[in-house]
């Protein structure tokens, strides 16, 4: 199934982008363990002293790769590379946290492979969706930056956390509070995603318009044939 969406997608490309997704993946589930309060000691309606993951600063490249591996291969082969990153990124958060001695790290590896799965999916879709009625560059990483960080984070903070419990049975701080995290990261995420990585995005897109100008970018597999030389007829004379 994956490889008949992937026929005649350079390999070499495909390989790239599921090493890349696989990267921030694993990287982003070591980062949200490291967690801090962003107004230490204030009580803010709603959102407390601001509680934060350190992925929430890294794990909006995973929405911009989805939308470039989408622009560079198209939709049906970017949800490929999407359903060929999943495994390997599970596999590598596990043992990233396993070796951190982190005590769920089976259960955040199983809430960000899910997470993964349906926000990038539905970033696809949206991305996709935009992208054919809009023809501002913007638009279609800008509102798939919002749909896909909403249902990617909430998704990941109650899967892996809600309810989580201590070695003594007591239910933790963060198995409580998973909606607050959620909730801040969401909207941390989202402004990362609109600040920085969106012109990031803008400026890797004009690079490659450029290079597709000037050296056009092979992504498919093809064999170009040159075409055939004419044949000179000529007329006989009578």
């Amino acid at each position: 199934m994956l490889t008949k969406l992937l026929e005649g997608v350079d390999k070499a490309l495909v390989r790239n982008l599921v090493i890349l997704h696989t990267l921030v993946i694993a990287v982003s589930n070591y980062l949200v363990t490291i967690r801090f309060d962003l107004f230490p000691g204030a009580e803010l309606p709603l959102f407390g002293s601001f509680p934060l993951a350190a992925a929430a600063f890294t794990f909006p490249i995973v929405v911009v790769a989805t939308d470039l591996t989408v622009r560079l291969v198209g939709k049906e082969a970017g949800r490929a590379v999407v359903a060929m990153a999943i495994i390997p990124a599970i596999v590598a958060s596990v043992l990233v946290l396993l070796a951190l001695g982190d005590e769920h790290a089976y259960r955040v590896g199983f809430a960000s492979g899910t997470a993964y799965a349906i926000g990038t999916m539905l970033d696809v879709y949206v991305f996709q969706a935009i992208r054919e009625r809009s023809n501002a560059w913007w638009a279609a990483p800008a509102l798939s930056t919002v749909v896909a960080n909403v249902i990617d984070t909430y998704s990941f903070f109650y899967v892996a956390f809600a309810g989580s419990t201590d070695a003594e049975g007591k239910l933790t701080w963060i198995g409580e509070n998973w909606h607050i995290v959620a909730q801040n990261n969401t909207l941390t995420k989202i402004a990362v995603g609109l600040i920085v990585f969106l012109p990031a995005y803008g400026l890797l897109l004009s690079y490659l318009g450029k290079k597709v100008a000037t050296e056009p970018l092979v992504l498919k597999d093809e064999v170009v044939e040159k075409p055939k030389a004419k044949k000179r007829t000529t007329k006989k004379k009578t």
